[in-house]
């Protein structure tokens, strides 16, 4: 049985009023996220509103936690980054000490080098908005919100734009099941 199975078979077990926390559940998993939660929930018999705003709001109170631990990590490595910076560069009396920490750097390998590249082309490209509106065809907004919070871009903007994107794929995915599924039955 698969995760989705999982999730389908608890919504069915469970109390009609914790059936919205089952799907709020399912849309904190990546690859499941907002989307494919509001359709557990939808075929699952919940009404398609209460099963799309479940699953929003699990899918961004998940990607909000993502967010904030990355985002401080990223401050705390930069931080140390710097400090280390100024103490080579003061043990030093040069700049020499930047080579060191940037060699580090360089030790990632190729393939790893070659997605955040990639990435970083993508967000070059589209920018914050397009990367969020446009990251959940490729990505898990989980993944994709914490790489923009680990490159530098603000908190606020990274949850503003996924909050968007979160919100609009799950609305049109949540139309079209209840759609189809008011159609069939």
């Amino acid at each position: 049985m698969n995760l989705i199975e999982t999730f389908q078979n608890l919504v069915a077990q469970v109390p009609e009023l914790v059936q919205p926390l089952i799907v709020a559940l399912a849309g904190a998993v990546p690859f499941i996220e907002g989307e494919g939660a509001a359709t557990i929930g939808i075929i699952g018999g919940i009404h398609p509103v209460i099963a799309a705003v479940a699953a929003i709001a699990g899918n961004f109170l998940c990607v909000l936690v993502l967010v904030l631990l990355s985002s401080g990590a990223r401050n705390a490595v930069v931080t140390r980054n710097q400090e280390r910076k100024a103490r080579l560069a003061a043990a030093d009396g040069t700049a020499g000490g930047v080579t060191v920490v940037e060699a580090e750097v360089d030790g990632e390998s190729s393939r790893s080098a070659a997605r955040k590249a990639k990435f970083r082309n993508a967000l070059d490209r589209y920018g914050v908005p397009g990367v969020s509106l446009l990251g959940p065809l490729l990505l898990p907004t989980q993944f994709t919100a914490t790489m923009l919070a680990a490159t530098g871009v603000s908190k606020a903007r990274v949850l503003f734009w996924q909050a968007i994107a979160i919100i609009g794929w799950t609305t049109i995915l949540s139309v079209f099941i209840g759609s189809v599924v008011h159609a069939v039955s």
